[in-house]
């Protein structure tokens, strides 16, 4: 089973591909700052950092954010929509960048999306599961040939025959496929050619409280001293050495 995803790009360096795979420290404070600007209501708890490829597919409460030179990625499940032109503005153009790229899988309904924007403005948005296409919007991309030719074929079990509407692809196959052309890696399957590992891509994690419900924050207790005898106790456990038998020989 694919790996899920929901994740938005932000992208002005001219080789994304070269700063993602060099990157290895997150910041914290540009990452707070653009979680602060997103959820401006609520109320955002830093949490941990760790791979993009635990996390990708972020739960509900939780939004993780990577910010490195020139890219910027959010991973919320907000993003996976069935009709990616439906994003809305203030997530396309949140960053005024040159190039912002979606990517969204989900392996339980074996869904797939990608799109992408040329500084505000989409060129290309794909959605589908294998038998159900909910958009096919813009020019297919060079890339995208070997899929529509059908070289990567959907497999099924034996014994299932495939639908008579079902794609000449997986659909999650295919949003991976634009995850590597655009960022240089997959979340599913080891790397292929020049990818690298995602699992080397750090991400700043946030919980995010709706206002006034953030639990109270748990303040550990200064751990306990060992007891000190009394002086008269200490003093009798000195003569009770003093007194005690020589060891034999």
């Amino acid at each position: 089973m694919g790996a899920k995803a929901s994740t938005i790009w932000y992208i002005d360096a001219p080789d994304p591909i070269s700063v993602l795979r060099d990157s290895t420290t997150p910041n914290w404070d540009a990452s707070a700052a653009l979680v602060a600007r997103l959820f401006p209501d609520q109320v955002a708890v830093a949490t941990r950092h760790a791979p993009i490829s635990d996390f990708a597919g972020a739960s509900p409460n939780e939004v993780f954010v990577g910010c490195y030179p020139g890219v910027t990625v959010v991973c919320t499940a907000g993003l996976s929509l069935a009709k990616p032109s439906l994003l809305p503005e203030s997530w396309t153009g949140l960053l005024a960048s040159e190039h912002t790229y979606l990517v969204a899988t989900d392996p339980e309904t074996a869904w797939g999306a990608f799109a992408y924007w040329e500084r505000g403005v989409m060129g290309r948005s794909f959605s589908a599961t294998p038998i159900y296409i909910y958009e096919d919007s813009g020019l297919p991309l060079v890339w995208e040939r070997p899929f529509w030719a059908g070289e990567h074929p959907l497999v099924y079990p034996p014994g299932v025959l495939p639908d008579p509407q079902s794609l000449p692809f997986h659909p999650q196959e295919f949003a991976e496929a634009a995850n590597a052309e655009w960022l240089g890696f997959r979340y599913t399957g080891a790397p292929r050619g020049g990818e690298f590992d995602p699992d080397s891509l750090p991400v700043c994690g946030f919980t995010i409280y709706p206002p006034g419900q953030r639990p109270p924050e748990v303040v550990q207790p200064e751990p306990a001293q060992p007891a000190q005898p009394a002086p008269a106790e200490r003093s009798i456990k000195r003569w009770l050495r003093r007194k005690s038998p020589e060891p034999r020989s």
